[in-house]
């Protein structure tokens, strides 16, 4: 590793992510699945994650396109049993980048979830890659579905102004990332001094694939498992994720 000075220790990270917060400018955090682990939403890759466990089809399948069109009563069996989380809340990750937001000290979030936590945190500048359960739109006429109504449903949701099928706006497999966001995540990276990444293990793309547009001066990983990028990164956190961030 060249450089990375390696922490593993939850209250050393805190110290350490604090004071080099203190000295950044302005700092953009990147983040995904694992920072909702301690909100209780399961991540995808790690050992209890969702593609360990067992269901009739894989779940990368489930979450395709191709199957939403073909098998649309088991995708929304799976949607509302596994990628709702409308129990969650957010935990001392969301809460503290929020805090940050509102000092004027973070520029912006991106996200790779789409639980909507950091919203509920009271984050405002959050850019969404991969969508939201928290809407749900109309195919045919565009309408908008909270994911409370979603839950409220049985079997194919259909809009109820015009009979449409609904389809979460969240972006599946064999689909594209909207251009619109990728272009927002990417200036506010390249515009920051400081990127923190964390939980993520930068292996999904195109959404990894934004790191690199990062120019600043320091680059943070808090992540339990090794990332690709942890040599080139100035510090890296090897802990829980929502421990490094009280401070």
């Amino acid at each position: 590793m060249s450089g990375a000075k390696v922490v593993s220790d939850a209250p050393e990270a805190a110290r350490e992510l604090a004071e080099r917060v203190g000295c950044a400018k302005s700092v953009v955090f990147f983040g995904g699945a694992g920072v909702s682990t301690a909100s209780g939403i399961p991540d995808f890759r790690s050992e209890d994650g969702l593609y360990h466990q067992k269901f009739k089809y894989p779940p990368e399948e489930m979450l395709s396109h191709e199957f939403y069109l073909t098998h649309a009563e088991e995708f929304f069996d799976f949607y509302r049993t596994r990628m709702i989380a409308l129990g969650a809340k957010p935990n001392q990750a969301h809460h503290k980048l929020a805090e940050l937001e509102r000092e004027g000290k973070l520029a912006a979030v991106v996200t790779q979830n789409i639980d909507g936590l950091h919203q509920a945190a009271g984050s405002k500048r959050v850019f969404e890659l991969h969508g939201s359960v928290h809407r749900n739109i109309c195919q045919r006429c565009g309408h908008v579905y909270p994911a409370e109504w979603i839950m409220g449903t049985t079997g194919i949701p259909h809009c109820e102004k015009c009979g449409g099928r609904i389809k979460p706006d969240v972006v599946l497999y064999g689909e594209s990332l909207d251009e619109k966001t990728l272009a927002g995540a990417a200036e506010a990276i390249q515009s920051c001094d400081m990127l923190i990444i964390g939980g993520t293990s930068l292996v999904v793309y195109p959404a990894a694939g934004l790191v690199r547009y990062f120019q600043g001066d320091d680059l943070v990983i808090v992540n339990r498992l090794p990332t690709p990028q942890d040599s080139a990164a100035d510090l890296v956190c090897a802990c829980d994720i929502a421990k490094a961030f009280a401070f």
